[in-house]
C-alpha cells in the first residue's frame, strides 16, 4: 500500500534547525544577557540607535579610502592611431599609401590599427593615400600635388 503524498500548507515546516529564537536581552542577570544587554559598559555602542555605517574601522583610515580611485572613463576598446606627416610621403616611391604597406616596410607596428595624415613639411609629387584621417593642411597639400585623399 503506497501513502499519500499530498502537501497540505497547515503541515509545511521549515528546515530542522534553520530558525532561531530571537535573542531577548534585558531580562535579568540569570538571562546572561540582562543589565547591559551584551552591549558592554561603555563607548559608542552601548547607547541607543547605535548603527556604524559599513566599512567604519573604529576610527581607522578605512581600507576604500586608502585605495587610488578610479579618474574618468577607461576606454574599452580604442582605436590606436599610427601618424605620418607629408614629409614623409614625399620620401617614399610608392603610389599608393595606406597603414598595411606601412607595416610591411617596418615603419609601424601590428599594434596601429589606423593611418592618420599630418600636415608637417611640403610634397611635390603624386600619392594616393588611403586614411582614416586627414588634417585640413595635410589634405590641401596632397592635393595641390596632384594626390588623391581617400577615406578608409
Amino acid at each position: 500500500m503506497t501513502e499519500n503524498t499530498d502537501i497540505k500548507v497547515d503541515e509545511l515546516k521549515p528546515a530542522e534547525g534553520s530558525v532561531r529564537r530571537k535573542k531577548r536581552v534585558g531580562r535579568g542577570i540569570s538571562s546572561g544577557s540582562g543589565k547591559t544587554c551584551d552591549r558592554g559598559h561603555r563607548g559608542e555602542g552601548q547607547r541607543a540607535g547605535c548603527s556604524r555605517k559599513p566599512g567604519f574601522e573604529g576610527g581607522q583610515m578605512p581600507a576604500y579610502r586608502k585605495v587610488p580611485k578610479l579618474k574618468g572613463f577607461p576606454l574599452v576598446n580604442p582605436i590606436i592611431y599610427a601618424e605620418i606627416n607629408v614629409s614623409q610621403l614625399e620620401k617614399m616611391s610608392d603610389d599608393i599609401v595606406d597603414i598595411e604597406l606601412l607595416k610591411e616596410k617596418g615603419l609601424f607596428s601590428r599594434k596601429y590599427q589606423e593611418l592618420r595624415v599630418l600636415g608637417n613639411g611640403e610634397i611635390s609629387r603624386q600619392v594616393t593615400v588611403r586614411a582614416r584621417h586627414f588634417s585640413k593642411s595635410a589634405k590641401e597639400k596632397i592635393e595641390a600635388a596632384g594626390g588623391k585623399v581617400e577615406q578608409a
